[in-house]
């Protein structure tokens, strides 16, 4: 049992390396180079650690960190949704859902539906780590499309309404880093990187 198990968990690790393939319209900061769902994923696990002391309450950090580890493994199979899309809402879809079975399902049974909980419970955004990763979700393009001067905030025509919008999520899981957000973005207009009509 134990060697069947092994070979479903090395079959979902090869599974997961094709993340790294799945571009992301946002650039690296201060670059000209689109992120991939690796990079991205990597990225707030490490913004969870460093700014888990300034979630609105206590939180589970750990699961902080492997729901943002996870949170996009279904684009392997459903691909990457813009948050700006006009067409196509960044909400879970039928696509995700299928995908989180398909995916997860390859390891053993246990694991499988503890990472499909974890992954509903992202996406559900009520609880207080949730809230959060989702907060560290938000944060990470902001910050690096004022690195890139508006980067995809030019490059596909999105106003400040629309920004303000979908980053007011922030402050669910942290009042204190959607001020700072709510500054960037409130400067962004100010500097001529973000429209505000």
């Amino acid at each position: 049992m134990q060697t069947e198990d092994l070979i479903k968990q090395i079959e979902f690790i090869k599974e997961i390396d094709k993340l790294k393939y799945i571009q992301r319209r946002t650039k690296l900061f201060n670059s000209d180079r689109n992120e991939n769902d690796a990079e991205h994923s990597w990225h707030l696990a490490m913004m969870a650690i460093i700014l888990s002391g300034h979630s609105n309450v206590l939180i589970d950090v750990l699961k902080v960190v492997k729901m943002v580890l996870i949170h996009d493994i279904v684009e392997i199979d459903a691909g990457d949704t813009f948050i700006y899309d006009t067409v196509k809402n960044h909400i879970n879809t039928n696509d995700e859902r299928a995908a989180a079975e398909r995916i997860f399902g390859i390891l053993p049974k246990e694991q499988a539906e503890d990472l499909i909980a974890v992954w509903d419970e992202f996406e559900a955004g009520e609880t207080d780590e949730a809230k959060f990763a989702k907060s560290m979700d938000r944060l990470e393009p902001l910050l690096q499309n004022v690195s890139n001067n508006g980067g995809t905030w030019k490059e596909y025509n999105v106003d400040y309404k629309k920004v303000y919008e979908k980053k007011q999520v922030i402050k669910n899981g942290s009042v204190s880093i959607w001020n700072y957000a709510e500054k960037l973005i409130e400067d962004s207009v100010t500097s001529g990187i973000l429209k505000k009509e």
